[in-house]
This record gives structure tokens, C-alpha cells and sequence, in this order.
């Protein structure tokens, strides 16, 4: 489990591609690799890779398989490429993010960035089938790193987002620009909670089920998105309360 909270970049030093693996040798900060053991997992933009060899006390080396190149933007990397990278958090470690799984779900693609008083706006579209688990306020993981939705456009399949000057500075946000694309993973229980709703709407309407859905559709409605959007804010608040 990782936390989304980005611990520094890291340099891909070497690139090679075998048997329908990638693998990359990956340059760390100093100490970043302090105790880690081959086996262990890494982060990287969010993706959970496990380390095959220790090269150097700064440099570790993970394969990649086909599958989760296709997924993520990893098989676009280069050697020279700065990466985001997070180790696995420890047993009661403090959650400064929200838990990630680093399983990436899909990519998306930015339309724009916004330079606003300091810090920065940026708009991504995203694959309309994800849409129901995208809220606004609500939780979301971008190359691994912890944000808030700051704004929905369910009928564009757009989201937005907005970047502090800290996070700019120890993330790869800074070398981002429109038409680059970034790794996603939805929030776990945002999801659990969508398909809950869906699932049991369906099975105690039956067939009746999809004539509410068109209906509510007609009025710009989605109605397993409008419960699970009150379940989702409530949720992230006793977080947030309990925290």
C-alpha cells in the first residue's frame, strides 16, 4: 500500500526491453533506497513495481510486464525520464494522501494547464466509462500522487485538478504540458461504493431499473452517481474528521 504522498523524482537510467518485459534501471535520491530489499515495492508515477536486483545504494531495478505497459504510460518511457516515486508505506504509518494500491485503472490525457496567483489548474480528459467514479471533492491519484478533484464536467468527461507550489516542486508536475498523458487510479472506496449502489438498485428494481436510469438521464441525472457522490463527501469528511 502506498500513501499518495510523493517522497521525490527519480531518473530511469536505462531502458531494455526482453521477452515482453520491460526493465528499468532507476537512479534514486540519496537514502531513498535505505533498507530497501529486492522484493520490495516502489511507486513509480504511481505504478507498484517490485525490485529484481539492488544495482547500487542508489539504484534499484524493476521488470515490467506487457500488461501493465499497455495499462500505464510506462511503456512510453525513455532512459533519462524523471519519474515520481513513493516506497511502500510501514505498518502505522500516517496516511497524509489516502491509500493507493498503485494498480492503475486508466490513463488520461491533459488539455490544459493554468498558471493561477502561484499555483496551477489542470484539466485532464478521461475514458466515459470512468466517469462514475469521478466526483468532485472527491479523492483521485495521478502518477501517485494524492489529490482533490476540484471539478467535474461529466457531459466532456473532464476533470481538473489543482497543483500547490509544494507538490510542483517535489513531483514531475512542473515538466508536464498539455497533450502529455499521466497514470490514474480511482479511489477504492469510491469505487466499492458505486458498484454497491448499482448492484443492489438493479437487483431490488429489476427490470424497471433501466427506465428510472433513462429517465433520470433525460434530466441530466445520474441516479447510482447522485447517491454515491453523498456517500463518497460523507465519507471523505469523517476521514478527514478522524484523521
Amino acid at each position: 500500500m502506498f500513501t499518495g504522498i510523493v517522497q521525490g523524482t527519480a531518473k530511469i537510467e536505462r531502458v531494455d526491453d526482453h521477452d515482453s518485459i520491460r526493465t528499468f534501471d532507476i537512479e534514486f535520491p540519496e537514502n531513498f533506497c535505505q533498507g530497501l530489499n529486492t522484493g520490495a515495492s516502489v511507486a513509480v508515477d504511481g505504478v507498484c513495481l517490485t525490485v529484481t536486483d539492488i544495482v547500487s545504494p542508489t539504484r534499484a531495478r524493476f521488470d515490467v510486464i506487457l500488461q501493465s505497459l499497455r495499462v500505464t504510460t510506462l511503456g512510453d518511457y525513455v532512459s533519462g525520464q524523471s519519474v515520481n516515486v513513493e516506497r511502500a508505506a510501514i505498518d502505522g504509518a500516517e496516511i497524509g494522501g489516502h491509500p493507493l494500491s498503485g494498480h492503475i485503472d486508466f490513463r488520461a490525457q491533459i488539455l490544459a494547464l493554468e498558471e493561477i496567483e502561484g499555483n496551477c489548474r489542470v484539466r485532464f480528459v478521461y475514458d466515459h466509462e470512468w466517469g462514475q467514479y469521478i466526483f468532485p471533492k472527491g479523492y483521485i491519484a495521478i502518477n501517485g500522487c494524492s489529490l482533490t478533484l476540484s471539478d467535474v464536467d461529466k457531459k466532456n468527461d473532464c476533470f481538473e485538478v489543482w497543483l500547490i507550489p509544494e507538490t510542483r516542486r517535489v513531483t514531475t508536475f512542473s515538466d508536464k504540458k498539455a497533450g502529455d498523458w499521466a497514470n490514474i487510479e480511482i479511489e477504492r472506496g469510491t469505487q466499492v461504493i458505486v458498484d454497491t449502489i448499482r448492484d443492489t438498485l438493479e437487483k431490488q428494481l429489476g427490470a424497471l431499473y433501466p427506465a428510472l436510469e433513462a429517465l433520470m438521464e433525460e434530466k441530466n441525472i445520474n441516479l447510482a452517481e447522485s447517491l454515491t457522490s453523498s456517500f463518497a463527501l460523507l465519507e471523505k469528511k469523517n476521514t478527514q474528521q478522524n484523521g
